[in-house]
């Protein structure tokens, strides 16, 4: 995947870069996909860079008052990206960036697709915590990017590590040159006062997971890092890669996905509610959100209908939300698909749907789906067994207003016949997308093949 469309860069985009572990080098391959594709670009500084680092720019200028709008517009014609700088230093080999009021005044002057902008410094470290006058992120920067290095993990919590650990260890409390472990980056780069300091309340936040391996356990770790930094509100998305990759520098996008499960039909073949049937001790309804728990689906709601009272009280003490279908005496699926995703919250990036009569659901086809979602594989992803589909579906964010705009008598299958080139099948290893209980021989068929009395 790209390192533009995991950040979404649009047109008149002002992308920071901030944080540790690779920026620069972020920067500069932001600038070369974007430079490729014809966008005309502008990259600078509001800290200090080496000047060895500018070798990556087709044009490093220093810019100042001769410099006309003109001049810029012809750069910008003759060269894939400009960088632009306000001075340099030449004792210690840096150039010194521009002020954000210097900034400001370029915004309204080039006539630049994007501007690009390294907003902080940390002496090619891999973690930081910032000091008080850190970052130097402008006003009217659109994206922000904090950065870090996932090669920090293991390595000890001190200054020949991590830039500015103390403020880290007086913050929460960790050891000085204790190993960093997953839990303290994702709070480090999620917290407020550290990784997300000084951004604009208007800007959108995607962090930068990098020096992640392609595969493997340390993968597997940046992955969860991800997930704890999504526990922010504040951060939108989390990408996870290597931007020294330039084919493919970001493995995988991961997002919020929430889960809308279906527990509001009337049961009519089985003659009593399946949703509150036993299973383990526990109700079917219950064994399906635990499932959706343990793949750490971010957000999940429960739709009710038939016997909606007590499957709410059956759900009071787990974590999730339940609304109401007023219709669902009509036994239409789709009404209640979109009382779920009515229900759903502007963060959620994609949605599976979920049948709440499939208590065999195997976390880890949960897993299975969203992890080809984060990487780009698909905007529909759904399962498949030995050549039949089956459930969850998982639904991009895009793809929302299709199926609430759905009439009685549709089905959601109806918005994936018209977005063929957007599915993708995964081949699972195990029949649960398949099997239900819709009947009372389905149900103690299902119980006996589960190990339950």
């Amino acid at each position: 995947m790209r390192l533009q469309d995991a950040l979404r860069v649009q047109r008149g985009d002002v992308v920071a870069f901030i944080g540790a572990g690779g920026k620069t080098s972020a920067l500069f391959r932001l600038a070369k996909e974007l430079s490729a594709g014809g966008w005309r670009v502008l990259v600078t500084t509001t800290t200090r860079l080496a000047r060895h680092e500018l070798e990556y720019a087709p044009l490093a200028v220093r810019l100042s008052p001769e410099i006309a709008p003109a001049q810029l517009h012809d750069w910008l014609d003759r060269y894939p990206f400009v960088f632009l700088y306000g001075d340099e230093d030449t004792k210690k080999q840096k150039v010194i960036g521009l002020s954000p009021d210097s900034i400001a005044g370029l915004i309204d002057a080039a006539d630049s697709d994007v501007l690009l902008i390294e907003a902080d410094g940390a002496r090619r470290l891999p973690l930081k915590a910032p000091y008080d006058h850190e970052p130097v992120i402008p006003a009217d920067a659109t994206v922000v990017v904090p950065v870090a290095g996932v090669d920090v993990l293991g390595q000890p919590l001190d200054e020949a590590h991590v830039y500015n650990a103390a403020r880290i260890q007086a913050r929460y409390g960790f050891p000085d040159g204790a190993q960093i472990l997953p839990p303290w980056l994702a709070v480090t780069i999620r917290d407020l006062e550290l990784g997300l300091r000084g951004i604009p309340e208007s800007a959108r936040v995607v962090s930068l997971l990098n020096k992640v391996p392609p595969r493997g356990y340390e993968r597997l770790r940046a992955r969860r890092v991800a997930q704890m930094v999504l526990r922010s509100p504040r951060v939108e998305a989390v990408a996870l890669g290597s931007v020294q990759n330039a084919a493919n520098p970001v493995y995988e996008l991961q997002q919020r996905t929430s889960a809308v499960v279906l527990a509001a039909g009337l049961s009519t073949r089985m003659g009593q509610p399946k949703v509150l049937l036993p299973w383990d001790r526990r109700t079917v309804i219950e064994t399906i959100v635990g499932r959706l728990l343990a793949a750490r689906v971010s957000d999940i709601v429960v739709v009710t209908g038939h016997h909606a009272d007590a499957v709410e009280r059956v759900l009071r003490n787990l974590p999730v939300r339940v609304v109401h279908n007023p219709d669902y005496a009509r036994g239409e699926m789709i009404s209640s698909v979109q009382a779920g995703l009515r229900a759903l919250p502007n963060t959620s990036a994609a949605c599976l749907v979920v049948l709440g009569d499939q208590p065999a659901l195997d976390p880890r086809i949960v897993g299975q789906l969203h992890n080809v979602y984060a990487e780009g594989r698909g905007n529909i992803v759904a399962p498949v067994y030995r050549g039949e589909r089956g459930h969850p579906v998982l639904f991009d964010r895009r793809f929302w207003p299709e199926l609430l705009a759905l009439k009685p008598g549709s089905a959601p299958r109806d918005v994936v016949r018209q977005h063929t080139d957007q599915l993708v099948l995964v081949d699972v290893a195990n029949d649960s997308i398949l099997r239900d209980i819709d009947t009372p021989e389905a149900y103690r068929w299902e119980r006996r093949r589960a190990g339950l009395r």
